[in-house]
């Protein structure tokens, strides 16, 4: 009797194998198709799909020899780095959870993190490892390994053709099921202390099926990945969806806008994502003109709100270039509307529509009622790419939920096409004289005038009318002697009057995330 191939496994566990996915085994997947097409380029160094796919199971067992068994957390904190990118899939493929950390935070901010999630071992950049170490005897962190050491190893074991095979062979790559989480998010915290979503592969498969034709995103957009890894939309909106498609993608470490122009024109990149924190001053950047941007067919915004004024000034420069308002959070993957670029002649200021993973609803957010079209309520999400709940934290979880539906926290109106407009985060509403008033719709009145670079409105406390309307600008270079009544004045013929800004204070620059983000928690 011929038994070759017979196992002793079950059938029903064979079926169970074979239909068995994840992140690193969709990449895997895609590699093996792609083979010698470039996947991702970062400074002088490229790497095929071939390659940096074996790299991701070369780093893989680098995590599994310091210890990590499946199901353990392990931090990643730098900026952006071909390494950052091989370590996400090798989490996946070694069957850990992979925690991003901001690179910009210190001490017990950082300390937090690493305790909440409960990792134990962190790659870090070089240039942040002594920062790590002042906090890893306090913690229960083992391994802190800097990224240039881990690079190393993987480039050697690349070059050795015996000790990758060696590699290769062993069993249990790929193991994790779509129900294994893939991935502690840890939200901004711009309200709140971090909180780490869960994010299952199962969650961030589904959100890049969704994704890819929101966005109309094809194998040959030749896109560029400027923004920090560390968050999820450079991460889970971009450079994943992008090499699940088999592009080719160039990644900055950093956000520069003078090198952002430069690798437009020198590699003829075709598709662009910037927080509008990047997008505002790369429009008044002077290098802008002298660059050939002629390639650039995709622009996409998201993370914060891009003002209108600043959008339509792009557009209007550059009509070639299809822009994408990327609206959601972190809870969702984080994707979760998109206006296209034909929609917004219609409606500038809309966040578009849900993708088709995503199913919303607008409700008051006290009694979870239907609120009608043009009326202000919560919106609400059901995903198979939602989050499966905070870290360690059940009362929180239990208070993001009402009947079944997450609860974002964003106030929004829905139209009548199935549209939302953001009208401001609710913790964000001012109340002043009782009367609510939306931080958004004061600052694009404010950033019409022609001095004004940035500007975030809060309410600051007031003993009469409970909080005062509050603008707090910076100004554009050169201009140095703008008074605060002329841009009031000006506001005037925007707002009604218990919108106008009571104050205005001029500092030079606003506190924000490494994500973009305001901090206007700082502000208040």
């Amino acid at each position: 009797m011929n038994t070759t191939g017979m196992s002793t496994i079950s059938i029903d566990d064979q079926i169970r194998i074979s239909q068995r996915n994840s992140v690193s085994l969709q990449f895997a997947r895609v590699a093996e198709t792609q083979r010698d097409k470039i996947a991702l380029k970062y400074q002088d160094r490229s790497w095929t799909y071939t390659s940096l796919n074996h790299a991701v199971t070369v780093a893989a067992a680098r995590l599994r020899a310091l210890g990590l068994q499946s199901g353990d957390r392990f931090a990643v904190m730098g900026k952006n780095s071909d390494t950052f990118v091989v370590l996400f899939l090798a989490a996946s493929r070694a069957g850990l959870v992979h925690v991003p950390i901001n690179f910009a935070l210190t001490g017990p901010e950082l300390q937090y993190l690493v305790a909440d999630s409960a990792a134990t071992t962190i790659i870090v950049d070089d240039e942040y490892a002594d920062t790590v170490r002042e906090i890893a005897t306090s913690s229960e962190l083992e391994h802190v390994v800097e990224m240039s050491d881990m690079l190393d190893h993987i480039q050697t074991v690349l070059a050795d053709d015996k000790a990758l095979a060696e590699i290769l062979e062993q069993d249990g790559w790929d193991g994790a099921e779509e129900t294994d989480l893939a991935q502690l998010l840890y939200t901004s915290g711009t309200t709140s202390a971090p909180k780490g979503a869960m994010l299952t592969h199962r969650a961030l498969l589904s959100h890049y099926n969704g994704t890819i034709p929101a966005l109309d995103m094809t194998g040959d957009d030749n896109p560029m990945v400027p923004m920090p890894l560390y968050h999820s939309a450079a991460m889970h909106v971009f450079t994943l969806p992008y090499l699940m498609l088999g592009a080719t993608i160039r990644l900055l470490r950093i956000p520069d806008i003078a090198e952002i122009l430069r690798y437009i024109e020198a590699e003829q990149i075709g598709s662009l994502f910037l927080a509008p924190t990047v997008w505002v001053p790369l429009s008044q950047h002077p290098d802008l003109a002298n660059r050939d941007l002629s390639t650039l067919k995709k622009a996409q915004y998201g993370a914060s709100i891009m003002p209108v004024t600043v959008l339509q000034r792009l557009r209007e420069q550059y009509p070639a270039i299809g822009f994408y308002n990327c609206f959601g959070q972190s809870e969702m993957s984080p994707l979760c509307t998109v206006l296209r670029p034909e929609e917004h002649d219609e409606r500038p200021a809309s966040a578009g529509r849900p993708t088709s993973t995503v199913q919303l609803r607008v409700v008051d957010p006290s009694t979870g009622e239907h609120v009608g079209t043009g009326v202000p309520g919560e919106v609400q999400y059901r995903s198979p790419q939602l989050f499966s709940g905070y870290w360690n934290k059940t009362e929180q979880t239990e208070e993001a939920f009402m009947d079944g539906w997450f609860r974002s926290g964003d106030l929004v109106v829905l139209d009548e096409g199935g549209y939302i407009e953001v009208v401001d985060r609710i913790k964000d509403v001012i109340n002043t004289g009782g009367v609510l008033v939306a931080s958004r719709e004061v600052e694009d009145a404010v950033y019409r005038h022609e001095a004004v670079a940035e500007v975030a409105v809060v309410g600051r406390d007031h003993e009469k009318w409970i909080e005062q309307v509050t603008a707090v600008v910076v100004l554009k270079d050169g201009y140095t002697d703008v008074a605060a009544d002329e841009i009031r004045d000006l506001t005037r013929q925007y707002l009604a009057r218990h919108k106008v800004p009571g104050h205005i204070e001029f500092v030079t620059e606003l506190p924000r995330n490494q994500s973009g983000k305001l901090l206007k928690r700082e502000l208040k």
